[in-house]
């Protein structure tokens, strides 16, 4: 299994982008879970999450996303899915999730859809 990395890149406008890298599980789940906390109580709510690098997402991983959408939301904010990759989508399709998070292929369009 490949373990999650994350990297966290604000881009202006409360906009944040996280970036993660390998498997998104039960096992590394709290990892992401943690770095939304933390970009929350930053006050940050609208974010960019670039899932291309994602290899594999479990139930328990699309859980974090969903968790954190109505705080998100709640807060004037949003979380937009970045270039997810082929498997994230199958996993979001088949949980139902592809209605409640928008998708985008470049920074610009996440930007757009958080801006309105």
């Amino acid at each position: 299994m490949a373990e999650l990395s994350i990297e966290v890149k604000q881009i202006g406008g409360g906009i944040a982008e996280i970036k993660a890298v390998g498997y998104l599980d039960a096992a590394s789940y709290e990892k992401m879970e943690k770095t939304i906390a933390t970009l929350f109580a930053r006050g940050c709510y609208k974010l960019i999450c670039n899932l291309e690098g994602v290899e594999y997402i479990s139930s328990a991983g699309a859980g974090v996303f969903l968790g954190s959408v109505d705080t998100a939301q709640e807060h004037h904010g949003n979380i937009v899915l970045l270039r997810p990759s082929k498997e994230v989508q199958e996993i979001f399709s088949i949980l139902g999730l592809v209605e409640i998070f928008p998708y985008a292929q470049t920074v610009e369009e996440a930007r757009k859809i958080l801006g309105k």
